[in-house]
């Protein structure tokens, strides 16, 4: 049985994390198969500590990119078979050093320990986690405020709309920003390395689902901003999504799952779990996925429904909610493996990449089908993405890169211009692989981060694109080089759009707390204030322009 979280545990983690990922908590499964005698005697021995220890950081730091069974995904499988053969100084200074493929460098963020005992993890036996059924995750859900004593009005007299809802992301805590005085008003105990979080329709409520599985609901009207419930959807987890969509609109959240492979429907006004869906399956070619992740989940402006974006079998699960008991789902089929995506100023289309692929994804949410997919790079990577007006090409859309510095713009106005819609318009090269861009309607720049290059002097570095002549600027965030490993990460425009605001991302060991934002004024591009002291900041979601999706 799964067992209720009791408290934070080791590294931040919950405590059925920690358990399900123990040496004593782990069974191995069919799916992953045993080792070869021969790679049995080939695997470096761990210690019940150690073998603990490296659970931990590979769920930390590598299930993301290699899968929670190490099959891979966006990056490659870490299979016995492949490490033994690497051997062990040779795991060790990937690991240590990165690759040219996109994988970013640990030197800064394990020591030379971690690194050694990672390495000799990854050649040994894979473990699989426990499942979890709907009773299971009932018994994590947690009710701090009841629905009717939620306060009826704002409760301090803040413009809770300008708010920054950020990402502290190895705190395991959403940092809540006044957009207008830039003071930290509270930090909200959330899960840890939260991916990403979504908003009620009018902006109230922030649903933020962390890696750990643990989906919390903020009401940003409470003084200060608080949890007012949650639940562990699973033991490893990415996305959420909230229905906003005529009769059903703030009634129910989805939050989607990387283990166990599921989905899990809640009721938004408390969390209370409401029905899990496994999407474990076949992929494009019909080979069985058992290992088959949730990677994002989306709310469709003009259906009741949301996209379910399902990693390993390269399907757009179109989900509609309007009847929980009879649930209809479409299963589109694009490529593999999907990631992260965002619609077009309409709202009906969805644009997604199919990183594994290099592709972008289009898919028409009204006719519930596939419309284009097209070849931007070496593993595109778009985040929240961004949607301007080209001089040329009129409404286009664009993507940064993993696997190159590379952003790639295509068209998206299939009724107004057709001859250019999901076809690259343009491309303009960047010193290096990155994770996001944005921009806003009334700005002349598209921001682009370059955070997967290992170099300081260029992730630490975005560049600004003008929107008119294609030029780049450099911009270096920090305003002198950070010595120890951080990166400038993910860009946010405030309500006004006027200001943007860039993560400095303070990975190294020992120097979390030196993480913070920078506010830029987006004409002049100069610095206009800092706000420091943050523990890991990443993403950052303003209030106005998420619930007016903006940008």
């Amino acid at each position: 049985m799964y067992k209720k979280p009791l408290s934070t545990g080791l590294l931040g983690l919950g405590l059925p994390l920690a358990l399900a990922l123990s040496g004593a908590g782990i069974a191995v499964a069919d799916e992953a198969p045993e080792l070869t005698e021969e790679e049995r005697e080939g695997a470096p021995e761990l210690t019940e500590e150690e073998q603990e220890r490296a659970d931990m950081i590979y769920f930390q730091r590598c299930a993301g990119c290699h899968g929670t069974l190490r099959g891979g995904a966006t990056g490659p499988d870490l299979l016995p078979e492949n490490t033994q053969e690497l051997g062990q100084r040779r795991l060790e200074r990937i690991i240590a050093l990165g690759t040219e493929g996109g994988m970013n460098n640990f030197d800064g963020i394990l020591d030379e320990d971690e690194i050694e005992l990672i390495s000799k993890y990854i050649q040994g036996e894979i473990s699989e986690p426990p499942e979890m059924s709907l009773a299971d995750i009932r018994d994590t859900w947690e009710v701090y405020v009841e629905p009717e004593d939620l306060p009826d009005e704002p409760q301090h007299d803040r413009n809770w709309e300008n708010f920054m809802v950020t990402i502290l992301r190895d705190r395991g805590a959403m940092g809540i920003i006044d957009g207008d005085t830039k003071e930290l008003v509270t930090e909200a105990e959330t899960g840890y390395a939260v991916h990403v979080a979504k908003e009620s329709s009018d902006g109230r409520f922030w649903y933020v689902q962390g890696r750990d599985g643990r989906l919390s609901m903020i009401d940003l009207w409470m003084d200060p901003p608080q949890v007012t419930s949650e639940v562990f959807i699973g033991i490893d987890a990415r996305d959420v999504a909230v229905s906003h969509y005529g009769e059903w609109k703030d009634k129910y959240v989805i939050g989607g799952a990387y283990w166990p492979p599921h989905f899990v429907i809640t009721d938004a006004k408390n969390m209370e779990p409401l029905k899990v869906v496994s999407t474990r399956g076949y992929d494009t070619e019909g080979n069985y996925v058992h290992e088959a992740r949730v990677a994002a989940l989306y709310n469709t402006p003009h259906q009741p429904s949301w996209l379910v974006n399902v990693k390993e079998t390269g399907q757009i699960w179109q989900v509609d909610y309007s009847d929980l008991d009879n649930l209809r789902v479409e299963m589109i089929e694009s490529a593999e493996y999907l990631h992260d995506g965002f619609f077009d100023p309409t709202g009906r289309y969805f644009q997604i990449a199919a990183n594994f692929s290099h592709l972008m994804v289009f898919v028409d949410t009204e006719t519930r089908k596939r419309v284009g997919m097209l070849n931007t790079g070496d593993i595109p990577h778009p985040g929240p993405g961004a949607n301007w007006i080209d001089s040329e090409c009129g409404p286009v859309a664009g993507t940064t890169h993993l696997g190159e510095g590379l952003m790639t713009a295509w068209g998206n106005d299939p009724d107004g211009h057709p001859d250019q819609a999901w076809e690259i318009c343009f491309s303009v090269e960047t010193d290096g692989p990155g994770l996001f861009l944005r921009t806003h309607p009334d700005s002349d720049h598209v921001w682009i981060d370059q955070s997967m290059h290992p170099e300081a002097d260029v992730n630490q570095w975005v560049m600004v694109m003008d929107k008119e002549t294609r030029e780049l600027t450099p911009i270096q965030v920090a305003d002198r080089p950070i010595e120890h490993d951080a990166v400038a990460v993910h860009m946010e425009y405030d309500q006004t759009g006027t200001e943007v605001w860039v993560s400095i991302w303070a990975r190294g060991r020992g120097h979390q707390d030196d993480g913070a934002i920078v506010v830029f004024d987006d004409e002049t591009l100069e610095v206009k204030d800092i706000i420091e002291g943050l523990n890991t900041p990443t993403g950052k979601f303003n209030v106005y322009n998420r619930m007016n999706h903006i940008g």
